[in-house]
């Protein structure tokens, strides 16, 4: 049964582990929603009502900038899955009479709150936290902290039975909690059908696309893209000055490139964020040296912390066809507007994931997409 999970049998293959309940904390509020909006449609398609399975949570903080967490209604035996968004930097409070925007320390704060809210008598607790805190700081170079392994290890302490994350820049950061539910997962399907749906002309062969990695760091994600197309794979890699550090980094000299001629092609370029997107534009405009015709970039998360002007200038350019990003974290207004972004929504497949979970069903063909990335190939040859 397992090989055959869908949205119409999820909820009749077994017995629930418990009552399902989904705890959204500030920032998720939209992508919990959709999340909640699927798993009541199923549940209805299956034959039981169920209004809601959101949990109303708050975290509200005194003038000294304190906080706590609120549960507003009973958990008790309820298999919990919290939701939790640390990158969302539009959320404020108020400290001293002054407004703060929340860090992704905050939001970690607030997410411990609710746990010690729910005060052990949740029958388990799972934790979705697309953007992994402190992720980016995933190996010690020098004398530094490694947050991520930390934060893990207070998780399975307070008594966190699965982590569930999204394209994790480094997954090895599970080995801090071995005994510990450590799901990283890849949501390529969403990916690719989100590209095909906005560019339909896209030809996914070795004469018309190719897939390029925009460093050694990125290379398994697009590894996997050019192989499930089946079309060539090329790289960058970064040429840094490792005499100076700037910013707590080397910093880079050049992108130096790797692989096959790029001329006339479409390039598809996958990595896990863009934060100040400088080096994928780099790669952008290396690749227009090199002729390529169409650059569609693609990351999980798109954050753009340096705005929006440089990659409006790049599609102005044509440099830049098109910026792919999921809505597992906060996007501006301002970026959801562009003509030039395509949003990834993956609501729906987490929504099969937390079924799946509170239903003791294995999640192996959830997060193996292979089958369902060679249907929508076939469908898009054949159309």
């Amino acid at each position: 049964m397992a090989e055959n999970i869908t949205s119409e049998t999820i909820f009749n293959l077994q017995d629930r582990v418990a009552p399902l309940s989904i705890l959204s904390l500030r920032g998720t509020e939209e992508l919990g929603g959709k999340i909640n909006g699927h798993l009541t449609e199923w549940a209805r398609n299956s034959g039981w009502e169920q209004e809601t399975f959101l949990i109303p949570v708050e975290c509200p903080r005194f003038s000294s900038g304190d906080g706590k967490g609120i549960i507003k209604s009973s958990i008790r035996g309820d298999d919990l899955f919290i939701l939790v968004d640390v990158g969302n930097y539009s959320c404020t409070y108020n400290m001293f009479g002054k407004e703060n925007h929340m860090s992704p320390d905050d939001h970690f704060q607030d997410l411990k709150r609710i746990i010690q809210a729910a005060g052990g008598k949740a029958h388990r607790i799972n934790v979705i936290m697309p953007m992994l805190f402190g992720s980016r700081q995933h190996r010690r170079n020098y004398r530094e902290s490694l947050d991520c392994a930390v934060a893990l290890q207070e998780l399975a302490h307070m008594g966190v039975s699965n982590v569930i994350t999204f394209d994790a820049h480094d997954a090895r950061v599970q080995n801090a909690v071995p005994l510990m539910g450590f799901d990283n997962v890849i949501p390529s399907y969403q990916t690719l059908k989100a590209l095909f749906h906005s560019y339909p002309d896209l030809i996914p062969d070795r004469r018309h696309m190719m897939v390029v990695s925009p460093d050694e760091g990125a290379m398994h994600r697009n590894m996997f893209y050019a192989s499930v197309l089946g079309v060539d794979l090329g790289m960058f890699y970064k040429r840094r000055d490792y005499a100076r550090v700037v910013n707590g980094r080397n910093p880079i000299v050049a992108h130096e490139y790797l692989g096959d001629s790029v001329e006339g092609k479409d390039v598809f370029i996958a990595d896990d964020i863009i934060s100040s997107g400088e080096s994928m534009l780099d790669i952008a405009y290396e690749l227009k040296k090199r002729k390529a015709h169409r650059i569609f970039a693609y990351a999980t998360y798109a954050i753009f912390t340096n705005g929006l002007d440089s990659f409006d200038k790049a599609y102005e350019e044509g440099v830049i066809s098109g910026v792919l990003g999921t809505n597992l974290t906060y996007r501006t207004e301002a970026l959801r507007q562009r003509e030039w972004f395509c949003e990834v929504d993956v609501s729906k497949y987490i929504a099969y994931f937390i079924a799946a979970l509170n239903h003791d069903v294995s999640v192996s063909t959830i997060i193996d997409p292979h089958e369902k990335i060679r249907q929508l190939l076939a469908e898009k040859r054949k159309g």
